[in-house]
């Protein structure tokens, strides 16, 4: 996925197992879309507490935050509690959404269970994608970027 495509439209369960799609959820204005690669780990937990200590500026913008990993329903549940996370996170158990946005590992990493790359997409409330932001190591850029493409 490029700036300028539309982003895939989806159906995946939240941390509390309410089903969440694209299509509903740009109703409200644009998305900060992140996949990550696994709760409970150093680096996405940095990132996911980034996308929530900036609520307050996302909520200005009318921008929308949601993470996705693979993730089962439950861990995503533990994971929000554990780090008071604000927005929905999804369960894309079987990486098919992960595949659809072109950010599911190879079989390098292992075809079954494999995690997602860390990339955000910025998506406007047209469903068309802002900007694409992928770095493995640089947590805060995903946040930073999303927020500064959608306002």
């Amino acid at each position: 996925m490029q700036i300028g495509d539309r982003a895939p439209d989806f159906e995946l369960p939240d941390q509390t197992g309410e089903i969440q799609t694209l299509t509903g959820l740009l109703t409200n204005g644009p998305v900060a879309l992140f996949f990550y690669p696994a709760a409970f780990t150093p680096g996405c937990t940095r990132e996911a507490c980034h996308f929530r200590d900036l609520a307050a500026d996302f909520a200005a913008a009318g921008v929308a935050r949601v993470g996705i990993s693979r993730d089962a329903v439950d861990r995503q549940r533990d994971w929000t509690d554990k780090h008071a996370l604000d927005y929905p996170l999804l369960a894309d158990v079987d990486g098919t959404v992960a595949a659809a946005y072109g950010v599911r590992r190879g079989a390098l990493f292992g075809a079954i269970g494999a995690p997602t790359k860390r990339t955000t997409f910025a998506i406007g409330a047209d469903g068309v994608i802002a900007d694409v932001i992928a770095s493995e190591l640089n947590m805060g850029v995903h946040a930073d970027r999303a927020l500064a493409a959608l306002t």
